[in-house]
Protein backbone atom coordinates (compact mmCIF):
# COMPACT_ATOMS: atom_id res chain seq x y z
CA UNK A 1 0.00 0.00 0.00
CA UNK A 2 0.92 3.59 -0.51
CA UNK A 3 -0.74 4.83 2.08
CA UNK A 4 -0.04 3.69 5.76
CA UNK A 5 -3.48 1.81 6.91
CA UNK A 6 -3.02 -0.55 10.30
CA UNK A 7 -2.02 -3.87 8.45
CA UNK A 8 -4.98 -5.72 10.75
CA UNK A 9 -7.80 -3.61 8.79
CA UNK A 10 -9.86 -6.31 6.58
CA UNK A 11 -10.95 -3.80 4.14
CA UNK A 12 -8.37 -0.96 3.48
CA UNK A 13 -10.08 1.10 0.62
CA UNK A 14 -13.53 0.97 2.41
CA UNK A 15 -11.33 2.31 5.66
CA UNK A 16 -9.34 4.79 3.49
CA UNK A 17 -11.86 7.73 4.63
CA UNK A 18 -11.13 6.49 8.44
CA UNK A 19 -7.97 7.86 7.88
CA UNK A 20 -7.50 10.24 5.49
CA UNK A 21 -9.43 13.49 3.68
CA UNK A 22 -12.64 11.82 5.68
CA UNK A 23 -15.05 14.15 3.41
CA UNK A 24 -13.51 13.49 0.46
CA UNK A 25 -13.61 9.69 0.64
CA UNK A 26 -17.18 10.10 1.68
CA UNK A 27 -18.34 11.96 -1.37
CA UNK A 28 -16.19 9.38 -3.31
CA UNK A 29 -18.27 6.19 -1.50
CA UNK A 30 -21.87 8.50 -1.77
CA UNK A 31 -20.79 9.00 -5.95
CA UNK A 32 -20.26 4.73 -6.24
CA UNK A 33 -23.14 3.71 -4.69
CA UNK A 34 -25.36 6.14 -6.63
CA UNK A 35 -24.14 4.53 -9.42
CA UNK A 36 -24.70 0.79 -8.60
CA UNK A 37 -28.11 1.78 -6.95
CA UNK A 38 -29.79 4.68 -9.27
CA UNK A 39 -28.32 3.46 -12.80
CA UNK A 40 -31.41 2.50 -15.47
CA UNK A 41 -28.62 0.55 -17.90
CA UNK A 42 -28.79 -3.06 -18.59
CA UNK A 43 -26.69 -4.93 -16.42
CA UNK A 44 -24.57 -6.02 -19.59
CA UNK A 45 -24.28 -2.97 -20.65
CA UNK A 46 -23.36 -1.38 -17.21
CA UNK A 47 -20.78 -4.37 -16.72
CA UNK A 48 -19.36 -4.11 -19.95
CA UNK A 49 -18.77 -0.99 -19.69
CA UNK A 50 -17.23 -1.44 -16.05
CA UNK A 51 -14.76 -3.89 -16.65
CA UNK A 52 -13.78 -2.66 -20.39
CA UNK A 53 -12.61 0.42 -17.37
CA UNK A 54 -11.63 -2.04 -14.81
CA UNK A 55 -9.20 -3.41 -17.34
CA UNK A 56 -7.63 0.09 -18.57
CA UNK A 57 -7.44 0.94 -15.00
CA UNK A 58 -5.48 -2.10 -13.63
CA UNK A 59 -7.41 -2.59 -10.62
CA UNK A 60 -7.25 -5.84 -9.54
CA UNK A 61 -10.41 -5.52 -7.58
CA UNK A 62 -12.42 -4.31 -10.22
CA UNK A 63 -11.42 -6.99 -12.78
CA UNK A 64 -11.99 -10.08 -10.30
CA UNK A 65 -15.45 -8.10 -9.05
CA UNK A 66 -18.72 -9.40 -11.00
CA UNK A 67 -21.84 -7.30 -10.59
CA UNK A 68 -24.89 -9.84 -10.26
CA UNK A 69 -22.49 -12.41 -8.09
CA UNK A 70 -20.32 -9.97 -5.43
CA UNK A 71 -22.50 -7.03 -5.26
CA UNK A 72 -24.72 -8.21 -2.62
CA UNK A 73 -22.34 -10.15 -0.46
CA UNK A 74 -20.30 -6.86 -0.78
CA UNK A 75 -22.89 -4.80 0.43
CA UNK A 76 -24.14 -7.05 3.25
CA UNK A 77 -20.17 -7.07 4.75
CA UNK A 78 -20.56 -2.55 4.53
CA UNK A 79 -24.43 -3.41 6.30
CA UNK A 80 -25.58 -1.28 3.22
CA UNK A 81 -29.01 -2.46 1.91
CA UNK A 82 -28.59 -4.08 -2.11
CA UNK A 83 -32.23 -3.99 -3.05
CA UNK A 84 -32.66 -2.12 -6.24
CA UNK A 85 -29.91 -1.68 -7.36
CA UNK A 86 -28.07 -2.61 -10.85
CA UNK A 87 -27.73 -6.55 -9.87
CA UNK A 88 -31.56 -6.05 -10.88
CA UNK A 89 -31.15 -4.95 -14.46
CA UNK A 90 -31.16 -8.03 -15.96
CA UNK A 91 -28.78 -11.48 -16.15
CA UNK A 92 -25.66 -11.84 -15.46
CA UNK A 93 -22.90 -12.24 -18.24
CA UNK A 94 -20.97 -15.11 -18.26
CA UNK A 95 -17.29 -14.97 -18.40
CA UNK A 96 -16.27 -15.11 -22.26
CA UNK A 97 -18.24 -11.61 -21.94
CA UNK A 98 -15.68 -10.48 -19.25
CA UNK A 99 -12.49 -12.21 -20.92
CA UNK A 100 -13.41 -10.38 -24.10
CA UNK A 101 -13.49 -6.45 -23.49
CA UNK A 102 -10.40 -6.11 -24.59
CA UNK A 103 -11.82 -7.69 -27.84
CA UNK A 104 -14.94 -5.72 -28.37
CA UNK A 105 -14.72 -5.29 -31.77
CA UNK A 106 -14.78 -9.20 -32.88
CA UNK A 107 -16.31 -11.00 -30.10
CA UNK A 108 -19.46 -12.01 -31.88
CA UNK A 109 -20.96 -12.21 -27.98
CA UNK A 110 -21.90 -8.62 -27.55
CA UNK A 111 -25.04 -6.46 -28.83
CA UNK A 112 -24.33 -3.48 -31.16
CA UNK A 113 -25.45 -1.74 -27.70
CA UNK A 114 -22.68 -3.52 -25.58
CA UNK A 115 -19.62 -2.86 -28.21
CA UNK A 116 -20.74 0.87 -28.22
CA UNK A 117 -21.04 1.08 -24.28
CA UNK A 118 -17.59 -0.39 -24.22
CA UNK A 119 -15.77 1.06 -26.71
CA UNK A 120 -17.28 4.72 -25.08
CA UNK A 121 -15.96 3.45 -21.76
CA UNK A 122 -12.31 2.68 -23.60
CA UNK A 123 -12.54 6.07 -25.02
CA UNK A 124 -13.78 7.92 -21.78
CA UNK A 125 -10.20 6.32 -20.50
CA UNK A 126 -8.26 6.69 -22.59
CA UNK A 127 -8.74 9.55 -25.48
CA UNK A 128 -11.74 11.70 -23.89
CA UNK A 129 -10.63 14.98 -26.19
CA UNK A 130 -10.45 12.21 -29.35
CA UNK A 131 -14.02 10.61 -28.11
CA UNK A 132 -15.57 14.26 -27.49
CA UNK A 133 -15.21 15.52 -31.26
CA UNK A 134 -15.70 12.15 -33.38
CA UNK A 135 -18.89 12.90 -34.91
CA UNK A 136 -18.89 9.39 -36.63
CA UNK A 137 -19.05 7.67 -32.76
CA UNK A 138 -21.68 10.30 -31.54
CA UNK A 139 -23.72 9.58 -34.64
CA UNK A 140 -23.68 5.68 -33.62
CA UNK A 141 -24.38 6.67 -30.28
CA UNK A 142 -27.10 8.56 -30.52
CA UNK A 143 -28.72 5.57 -32.84
CA UNK A 144 -28.76 3.43 -30.04
CA UNK A 145 -28.78 5.34 -26.37
CA UNK A 146 -31.50 8.05 -25.61
CA UNK A 147 -29.48 11.11 -23.76
CA UNK A 148 -30.69 10.26 -20.65
CA UNK A 149 -28.78 6.65 -21.05
CA UNK A 150 -25.98 8.65 -22.38
CA UNK A 151 -25.53 10.69 -19.14
CA UNK A 152 -26.02 7.61 -17.20
CA UNK A 153 -23.08 5.53 -18.80
CA UNK A 154 -21.33 8.77 -18.56
CA UNK A 155 -21.49 9.11 -15.12
CA UNK A 156 -21.06 4.99 -14.67
CA UNK A 157 -17.49 5.59 -16.73
CA UNK A 158 -16.54 8.07 -14.50
CA UNK A 159 -16.90 6.48 -11.09
CA UNK A 160 -15.65 3.54 -11.67
CA UNK A 161 -12.36 5.57 -13.38
CA UNK A 162 -11.88 7.52 -10.68
CA UNK A 163 -12.52 4.28 -7.87
CA UNK A 164 -10.67 2.11 -9.42
CA UNK A 165 -7.73 4.04 -10.28
CA UNK A 166 -7.68 5.25 -6.93
CA UNK A 167 -7.34 1.55 -5.56
CA UNK A 168 -4.56 0.67 -8.24
CA UNK A 169 -2.89 3.43 -7.83
CA UNK A 170 -2.60 3.42 -3.84
CA UNK A 171 -2.07 -0.24 -3.59
CA UNK A 172 -5.43 -1.25 -2.22
CA UNK A 173 -6.68 -3.45 -4.70
CA UNK A 174 -4.64 -6.42 -3.40
CA UNK A 175 -5.57 -6.24 -0.15
CA UNK A 176 -9.35 -5.71 -0.13
CA UNK A 177 -12.52 -7.66 1.05
CA UNK A 178 -14.29 -7.67 -2.44
CA UNK A 179 -11.40 -10.07 -3.88
CA UNK A 180 -12.00 -12.17 -1.13
CA UNK A 181 -15.97 -12.46 -1.79
CA UNK A 182 -14.93 -13.44 -5.17
CA UNK A 183 -12.65 -16.01 -4.76
CA UNK A 184 -15.25 -16.97 -2.22
CA UNK A 185 -17.07 -17.94 -5.11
Amino acid sequence: MRVAIPEDNPDPFSALGDYFSAEMVAASKNFSQAVYRKTRLPLRIFEGARARTADINGCMVCRAFRAKRDLRDFYDAQSIDASQTVIENGAAPDEDFYRNVTNWRTYPGYSERERTAIEYAERFCQDPQGLARDESFWATAKAQFTDDEIVDLSQCVASFIASGRVAHVLGLDTVCSILEIGEAH
